[in-house]
């Protein structure tokens, strides 16, 4: 047993960008963090501990917990980030991507939250789900089509409102950070220029504005079943 009686945060699609970046912020504020990707590293660390696994299979959801549980006793909060994004053509997404993003969006999201929240409740000290959306769900955009991140990241936004009402008595907050375009390794820099152009602000959004945002939403305990637009004024208008 590591953790010292720390807060333990799981965070999912870890091992770059803003899962990177959460991992280490939530370290830095003294919590003890699950790390879970496909292909993530072992950390030295011994208060990160990486479960390798693909958040669209339920057993990876199952390992995740078990292994929290062992290691650090105990599950506070689950920052739900892993997810993927292709924007193209309605009628060119194939069956495979469909089904890839109901795995990864959906399946991944629905398997770990559940055995997420169900430690929370045996633990009786309340607990914490933000899931990381986009703010084309709520400002389509014709430049960039996008069906199928509306229709899974949509129904995580509306889920988590769900959620939040379902648990609000117990102790148990569910939010959304919903952003815009964010540098990561996800977008070549040559496509930064087109991509700020997106925003009313006129530029693309950092990690940070994210990992802040959720870290917020953390320390927020008023604030739950919340959207929250970190986007450059996209869901605003134009």
């Amino acid at each position: 047993m590591s953790g010292h009686g720390q807060k333990v945060v799981i965070v999912t699609g870890a091992s770059q960008g803003i899962g990177q970046g959460l991992v280490e912020a939530y370290r830095k504020a003294g919590w003890s963090v699950v790390a879970t990707s496909r292909g993530i590293a072992a950390s030295s660390d011994p208060d990160v501990l990486a479960v390798q696994g693909d958040i669209g299979d339920p057993d990876t959801a199952r390992r995740v917990v078990e292994q929290a549980l062992e290691r650090f006793g105990r599950v506070d909060s689950l920052i739900n980030n892993a997810g993927i994004f292709i924007a193209k053509p309605f009628t060119e997404y194939t069956t495979e991507e469909y089904t890839r993003f109901l795995s990864v969006n959906l399946t991944g999201f629905f398997a770990l939250t559940q055995r997420a929240v169900a430690q929370m409740l045996a633990q009786g000290s309340g607990g914490h789900v933000v899931s990381i959306t986009t703010t084309l769900t709520d400002h389509a955009n014709s430049n960039v089509p996008s069906v199928l991140a509306s229709l899974t990241k949509g129904g995580l936004n509306a889920a988590t409102k769900s959620l939040a009402i379902e648990y609000a008595g117990r102790g148990i907050r569910a939010n959304t950070v919903s952003p815009g375009v964010i540098k990561t390794p996800m977008h070549a820099p040559e496509t930064h220029d087109a991509l700020g152009a997106l925003h009313p602000v006129g530029r693309m959004g950092e990690i940070s504005d994210i990992v802040d945002a959720v870290l917020y939403l953390e320390n927020a305990p008023f604030v739950t079943g919340d959207i929250l637009h970190v986007d450059g004024g996209q869901s605003a208008g134009h």
